[in-house]
């Protein structure tokens, strides 16, 4: 007796425990799979750390030669780098370093911090930073914020000290990015004429504005067995306390900041621009961490977002409705969940005409949902989450998954049915036929599922972005197709002994439609017989004319996507402005919002 049998044999032994394995995995498996984490895609993102290096008032130029260069230098041939990307702007340098698939990110971190510890830059560039833990699919969500009533620069300022701070106190998001409206500086203009009257130089001016803005510890000082710390309050809050900085004194008479430049506050020169329906606004770009619940996240961030807009002055508004990732993958899982619901009532039509008995129905269309359980828990189990790639492997194998149950129930209804045929005295037991059925078909059932499983097998040895991709495809498959044999062998013939043992389908006739394919079946395969060249000729040509067709075929890494999202790139001639890019940019946002979608 081999394994196989033994499992069947214990089965058929232990029929409660069966059944009440299969209703615990339904049920406990169907909680647990609630909880799980959806997502569009896997994870894509290889580990990836960030260098970001800020060096006000440098030329692109220089920036890659003083700049970037040495930090590509200091990070290159590091333990697990694969690929350096930076890019060298006005005032920054941003380096990404690409480790290894596989590799911790915080492992990485530390790598690069230090790498660059050693790094020697000019002395007004900013140390080097290491950017927020994010991946290619994090960006979830923008947030508009508009009103009629503030302005700009009062419209920018809640949105990073309200706003950004709220959002990134909710756990999972990496970062949130204001764009857009005018960014509050403390401006100090200089009038030349009075620098020339006062014959003060400019470098004595910037001292006084910097000493204005301190706040000088003097030690401490004790008295009566208490310490008391003493120090020089003299950080300016407002404009006139910086205009009231003493420069120097002149006979007497203290020379002020004020005496020879208007302080104020006002607009950074702005470098960019945003807009939401065309109307000037500031745009908060959402990013969650790599292993954050996107649709869980999101409803936090709504929630959020419904409190703070409560505190709001009157008239600003946090629109919500532009970009929601969340969006996007509800409507592509929901597609995909459509398509694997429609498969596996197909399934069960067909099994209802051709086996033509609604007992032995369930018993093969049983396995669907016990595979597709198991194959979400391993699926879990091996950390991956619910994507278009996991629920397309599983749409796949939807018509497979019934296949060794129904070979198991025919053999054993086939079996069952020549025992009632026969004598009352001379039948054997249910669970004895049962076994045997089962048993005679258990070889051709593990050959098959064996084959199919082979074939997708190469799909775990392929590298990079394809492989990460695929391979929950083919874990999901597999591991439902796995689950999908392993019911066929022990709840199967479990159930055919408590439905089919006294069934009256086991009197009945063939279905009428397995009769009629049956009547057109067999002269078909007489001609097919008797005409062999000729068969096996079409079927070559059948063969080449498919492989003749295949280098016309077009190709793509990824198929179309059409889920209600639209993105739109506009790319300028080098060294536009601002103002005429801005322009141009509201004439394509009229161009959109003119269509009635």
């Amino acid at each position: 007796m081999n394994r196989s049998e033994r499992l069947i044999r214990f089965s058929l032994r232990h029929r409660l425990l069966v059944v009440t394995g299969a209703l615990l995995l339904l049920a406990v498996g169907g909680a647990w799979i609630s909880g799980l984490e959806v997502d569009i895609f896997p994870d894509l993102s290889a580990p990836t750390v960030t260098v970001i290096t800020e060096a006000p008032g440098m030329a692109p130029e220089e920036i890659e030669l003083l700049v970037t260069f040495p930090l590509e230098s200091a990070v290159n041939g590091s333990s697990g780098v694969r690929r350096l990307r930076s890019v060298s702007a006005d005032g920054i340098s941003v380096v990404w370093v690409e480790f290894h698939w596989g590799t911790d990110i915080y492992q990485a971190r530390q790598i690069v911090t230090e790498r660059l510890q050693r790094v020697e830059l000019p002395a007004q560039v900013e140390r080097p930073a290491l950017g927020p833990i994010s991946s290619i699919m994090g960006e979830i969500t923008f947030i508009a914020m508009t009103s009629d009533e503030v302005s700009p620069m009062e419209l920018r300022r809640l949105a990073e000290t309200v706003v950004q701070r709220n959002l990134l106190a909710i756990p999972g998001i990496s970062q949130v990015t204001a764009l857009g409206g005018e960014i509050r500086q403390l401006q100090v203009t200089v009038h030349p004429t009075r620098l020339v009257q006062h014959d003060v130089p400019l470098a004595e001016v910037l001292q006084a504005v910097a000493r204005a803005s301190r706040s000088p510890a003097a030690g401490f000082h004790v008295e009566r067995g208490q310490e008391y710390l003493v120090r020089g309050l003299g950080r300016a809050q407002t404009p006139d306390e910086v205009a009231a900085a003493v420069i120097r004194v002149l006979e007497g008479v203290p020379l002020r900041v004020g005496d020879l430049a208007k302080v104020a506050w006002g607009p950074e020169p702005a470098r960019g621009t945003a807009s939401y329906r065309n109307q000037p606004a500031v745009i908060l770009s959402v990013q969650k961490q790599p292993d954050a619940n996107t649709l869980e996240l999101t409803a936090d961030i709504e929630e959020a977002l419904a409190r703070l807009q409560e505190t709001l002055p009157g008239g600003v508004v946090l629109e919500t409705e532009n970009f929601r990732q969340a969006d996007f993958i509800e409507v592509a899982i929901g597609n995909v969940t459509k398509a694997l619901r429609d498969g596996a009532i197909l399934v069960v039509l067909v099994l209802i005409l051709f086996l033509g008995s609604l007992r032995t129905t369930f018993i093969s269309a049983l396995a669907i949902p016990l595979s597709l359980v198991a194959g979400v828990v391993v699926i879990s189990a091996f950390g991956l989450t619910i994507n278009t790639m996991t629920l397309g492997g599983l749409t796949i194998a939807i018509g497979l998954l019934v296949d060794d149950a129904i070979i198991a129930v025919e053999s054993i209804f086939r079996r069952l049915k020549g025992e009632r045929e026969k004598p009352e005295a001379e039948r054997r037991p249910t669970d004895e036929v049962v076994a045997a059925a089962t048993t005679e078909v258990v070889s051709p059932i593990l050959f098959a599922t064996l084959i199919i499983i082979l074939v997708f097998t190469p799909i775990f040895f392929l590298p990079g972005l394809e492989g990460r991709l695929l391979r929950p495809l083919g874990l999901a498959f597999i591991a439902a197709l796995a689950a999908s044999l392993l019911v066929a062998l022990t709840v199967t013939p479990v159930l055919s002994t408590l439905l089919l043992g006294r069934s009256r389908a086991l009197e009945s006739r063939e279905p009428w439609i397995l009769r009629r394919f049956h009547e057109l079946y067999r002269p078909t395969l007489d001609w097919c017989l008797e005409h062999r060249r000729l068969v096996i000729g079409v079927t070559l040509l059948m063969v080449l004319g498919a492989v003749a067709l295949v280098p016309g075929l077009g190709r793509s890494f990824l198929p179309p996507f059409n889920e209600g999202s639209l993105t739109v790139a506009i790319v300028s001639p080098p060294g536009i402005p601002l103002a005429d890019s801005d322009r141009l940019g509201q004439q394509v946002e009229e161009a959109l919002l003119a269509f009635p979608e």
